[in-house]
């Protein structure tokens, strides 16, 4: 990459200037990663290329599992490698900034906290369900369609389902911001330090 073009690359993603016409994210992911996310979404929005910027990043997310060459290129950038990667100019931006800056290690949460944000963009609040015992399907119906009911008309339940023994029985949820414990190892747990503490 030339001077000339890192210098350009550098400045079309300044906050200094640009900030004041960023297109905001529809939820706030902090940090580094939370910065650099923010910076893509606002950028893929101008360009209306979100879903083919998270469509590259996740392909790219997916074989930096799989090529061993390339996530050790991405961990030390230093390494010749000729990655022949058909990108938007979004994406490519992000990953010539990136590696710019010397922060390509940083990649996997950069595009883990744009994709919270094309999730968010999407309407899809992210629910997770802990229980004792795997749920089965009229279990798993009677939970979304209760769930739904804290959500706004446009938003749509992204419900992932775990299994922890330990909870003995009852389940643990968290939607969106919300955490809700209603586990019997809770109970146990709150009654023996009652117990403890009046003795």
């Amino acid at each position: 990459m030339s001077a000339l073009k890192g210098n350009l690359l550098v400045r079309s993603w300044s906050t200094s200037v640009a900030s004041a016409q960023m297109v905001k994210p529809p939820v706030q992911v902090f940090g580094l990663e939370g910065r650099y996310a923010s910076a893509l979404f606002s950028a893929a929005s101008k360009t209306k290329a979100l879903d083919i910027v998270e469509k590259e990043l996740c392909q790219f997310q997916q074989s930096i599992k799989t090529d061993a060459k390339l996530k050790e290129f991405i961990i030390n950038p230093t390494i010749k490698r000729s990655m022949k990667i058909s990108l938007s100019p979004t994406t490519g931006n992000l990953l010539g900034l990136l590696a710019e800056n010397g922060r390509l290690g940083k990649l996997e949460a950069v595009i883990n906290a744009f994709k919270i944000m094309m999730a968010a963009h999407r309407g899809e609040v992210a629910c997770e369900v802990v229980t004792a015992k795997p749920l089965d399907q009229a279990q798993r119906q009677n939970l979304e369609a209760a769930l739904k009911k804290f959500l706004k008309g446009n938003e749509t339940v992204q419900l992932t389902a775990k299994v922890d023994p330990s909870l003995i029985g009852g389940m643990v949820v968290s939607i969106g911001d919300k955490y809700v414990d209603m586990s019997v190892a809770s109970k146990v747990k709150k009654y023996t330090e009652l117990i403890s503490a009046a003795v």
